[in-house]
């Protein structure tokens, strides 16, 4: 039987790829939607980020008072390098970045986050303090998990546009996630309650020009999260604007 190239070094056949392509295909429930179509839309536009950053003000980075290690968690179907200015911005404060050591997340099977998990652990060894975790989407979906599972080894979790609040297909991407992933958004590999707040500090950032995730299920709820910040940026724009790293900045730098 012929096999296809999918995820990893992995292989699916054609069963496992109509499996696949049916959970693509599954309707959307009444009562979950992503935001409106116009603003997906801009989110292609986020080539033109860079060449914004340069016409317009510079972005003033102060040294860092207490330097931290953070760990950055890309959102899903993006790779690491998608994080690396934002890094770049972080390391200029004086913190140090690590990557989560995955390359493209493709969804929070329950294998990646062992693996994610055997990640934060070496890193944390290493330091010898507790990370700061960066999850841009669903990495910060996955940052939260972490935490739950290791708040010994976290000081504090920032998400940036995740979908962790409500239905999780109030986006518009759990179709792709589905076909990508190979289970339900709602049905996670791992036993969690994906809205519950972890044990540490957890700070949502969110924006109502978020054209992938819902801004509610980004902010969240009282109780889902200790505090939310209002940006007004894109979702690709949460890893490469000025103004969602100078609240990253001000963020760490609050402890």
């Amino acid at each position: 039987m012929a096999t296809l190239p999918f995820r990893d070094t992995a292989f699916i056949d054609r069963e496992e790829l109509a499996r696949r392509w049916a959970l693509a295909a599954e309707p959307s429930p009444d009562d979950a939607c992503g935001p409106r179509w116009q603003l997906m839309l801009r989110e292609f536009l986020w080539p033109l980020e860079p060449v914004r950053r340069m016409v317009g003000a510079s972005l003033d980075i102060a040294r860092a008072t207490h330097p931290k290690t953070v760990m950055l968690l890309p959102g899903f179907g993006a790779h690491p390098i998608r994080m690396r200015w934002m890094a770049r911005k972080l390391e200029a404060a004086g913190h140090t970045t690590k990557k989560w050591g995955l390359g493209y997340n493709l969804g929070a099977t329950e294998a990646r986050f062992r693996m994610v998990e055997k990640r934060l652990v070496d890193i944390y060894r290493r330091t010898g303090e507790p990370i700061h975790l960066v999850g841009w989407s669903l990495g910060g979906v996955m940052a939260r998990e972490l935490a739950k599972a290791h708040p010994d080894k976290v000081a504090k979790v920032v998400t940036m546009g995740s979908p962790f609040s409500g239905s999780p297909r109030a986006n518009n991407g759990w179709r792709a996630y589905q076909a990508i992933a190979g289970h339900r958004v709602d049905e996670p590999e791992i036993d969690t309650v994906v809205h519950e707040k972890p044990p540490v500090e957890t700070v949502a950032f969110w924006s109502p020009r978020d054209g992938i995730v819902h801004p509610r299920a980004a902010c969240g709820k009282p109780g889902e999260r200790d505090r939310s910040v209002a940006l007004r940026c894109s979702h690709m724009g949460f890893v490469l604007t000025h103004e969602a790293v100078d609240a990253l900045l001000v963020e760490l730098d609050r402890d």
